[in-house]
């Protein structure tokens, strides 16, 4: 009877310490679904760049005015008939 009880125990014991420590215990699995939530926070990160990136593609393709005022803004980009005035603020250049 004595040997069925330690073998019992043993045989907790070993369970015990495979929950606790070995893979797939307590702590891997909560180490994981930290990384998992910080996983989806890049991720929804990336999605939002995507969408700006896929609307700002979409004005592109759909119309002039988007171009032309990426032209104006990037370039410097002037109409026919438009004067063009640069005004420098000396107060900044100092």
């Amino acid at each position: 009877m004595r040997w069925i009880l330690i073998l019992l125990i043993a045989i907790l014991v070993s369970l015990q310490y495979r929950l606790w420590f070995g893979q797939g215990s307590w702590e891997q699995i909560v180490s994981l679904e930290r990384e998992l939530e910080q996983q989806q926070l890049v991720s929804q990160r990336l999605r939002d760049r995507n969408q700006v990136l896929e609307n700002e593609v979409r004005d592109l393709k759909s119309g002039l005015e988007s171009v032309e005022e990426r032209a104006r803004s990037e370039l410097g980009l002037i109409k026919d008939g438009e004067t063009f005035y640069l005004l420098i603020d000396e107060e900044k250049n100092k």
